[in-house]
């Protein structure tokens, strides 16, 4: 494991693009490689991104169907899954392909950024649940190597539960307590409780069958 690929799919991340790919250059000049997947976004997320990334690449719209593009392109031996609104530690790459010498896939904890107290009960939440569980959210920027990478998925939500319940049978995660920091705006936007709630909901529908897809419109209502 000496090279890593950092998949960052993106809609719609003009505001905040710049940002993420920045904080990557580091990665980049250890020679590691980024490669953001754009599904199709019209704010110009796309010409921000490309001279801060390796490749650019188009993808069909859907978090699963970008990553899984995003990683088609990739060299690495190894591959990180990052959202644009949330930022690595320093020393990310080291840790991740260190964690994958013993196990085939993982994860980092996770800390939301916001002074709000209640939500820096729900990052601890879901760290504890994820050790738990076995389980990671997206928002814990996951890991696998390549050669055991069985792609996302191709559902509209929940892609990243799948994801975990299927590597779990080859692996269990390697749960790095590294600190990925992910934005609070989708918190910030309906509410801590309300969002917290409405995630229980949805995960225990999936948990019972319910469709992705039919989960993944009350999640954008």
């Amino acid at each position: 494991m000496r090279k890593l690929s950092v998949v960052v799919p993106a809609l719609n991340e003009a505001a905040g693009i710049e940002r993420c790919l920045r904080a990557l250059a580091p990665l980049r000049g250890r020679g590691h490689e980024v490669i953001v997947a754009d599904g199709g976004s019209e704010d110009g997320t796309p010409r921000l991104a490309a001279p801060l990334a390796d490749r650019l690449v188009a993808a069909p719209r859907g978090r699963a169907l970008q990553m899984n593009a995003g990683a088609a392109a990739a060299s690495g031996d190894a591959l990180l899954f990052l959202h644009a609104d949330t930022l690595l530690p320093p020393e990310a790459d080291r840790a991740a392909l260190a964690a994958l010498g013993a196990r085939a896939w993982g994860r980092f904890d996770v800390t939301i950024d916001s002074r709000d107290a209640r939500l820096a009960v729900v990052g601890f939440c879901m760290n504890w649940r994820s050790r738990l569980t076995g389980i990671a959210t997206g928002d814990q920027a996951i890991f696998v190597r390549r050669a055991d990478f069985p792609g996302f998925p191709p559902i509209a939500l929940m892609e990243d539960v799948a994801f975990s319940k299927r590597m779990k049978t080859v692996s269990p995660p390697a749960c790095l307590r590294e600190r990925v920091c992910t934005s609070a705006r989708r918190w910030e936007r309906r509410g801590v409780l309300r969002t917290v709630l409405l995630m229980w909901r949805l995960r225990l529908a999936y948990r019972l069958g319910a469709d992705a897809d039919e989960l993944a419109r009350r999640y954008s209502h």
